[in-house]
């Protein structure tokens, strides 16, 4: 299916694989290809570009990001599960499997703020280490993870060691690329 947009105002987008920021113009005519964790990957004449979800209006689509409410937090420490379903909603935007699924997470840490809440340190690796949306991914982990209830700041770090290869991808994330 043929998903061409003009976009309606000028938007900041992120030049896949290089991670280069740039403007796209109102007018420009996209094609999205890939809608990954509400960000949109798009095609353009001049190559492929990433959109934040926050953008989405500029494609005409409706993008609403929850965060956490203030209101429903107890002061306890951010559920585990819930940090690793927001990370499932960040994607590298060349492929279809988020980073949990493609292995990349290697540690989740809280520790308790003095100032209240709670900081998580992340370690995260890429799937090459010159890839360039490196620092977009982990931006996108970053806001994932501090929209959890609990979560009052998150670090988030690329690593290494040790180095990512396939068999770090879920049993989900192989049938989704078809390695299996």
């Amino acid at each position: 299916m043929d998903d061409t947009r003009t976009l309606s105002r000028e938007v900041e987008a992120t030049l896949i694989p290089q991670g280069t920021l740039m403007s796209l113009p109102e007018g420009e005519t996209v094609t999205i290809t890939h809608r990954l964790g509400g960000n949109f990957t798009v095609m353009t004449h001049n190559g492929m570009f990433r959109i934040k979800g926050v953008d989405g209006d500029a494609l005409g689509e409706d993008v609403t990001e929850a965060a956490a409410s203030e209101d429903d937090y107890d002061g306890s420490p951010p559920e585990k599960d819930a940090l690793w379903e927001a990370l499932k909603k960040v994607f590298d935007p060349e492929i279809p499997v988020n980073i949990v699924d493609l292995g990349l997470v290697y540690s989740l840490n809280t520790t308790e703020r003095l100032e209240g809440g709670h900081k998580l340190d992340m370690d995260m690796t890429l799937t090459a280490p010159g890839c360039g949306m490196g620092p977009a991914i982990a931006e996108d982990a970053k806001g994932q993870l501090e929209r959890v209830p609990g979560v009052s700041e998150a670090e988030v770090n690329i690593v290494w060691d040790p180095p990512w290869n396939q068999d770090m991808i879920s049993e989900e994330g192989k049938m989704v690329l078809g390695l299996v």
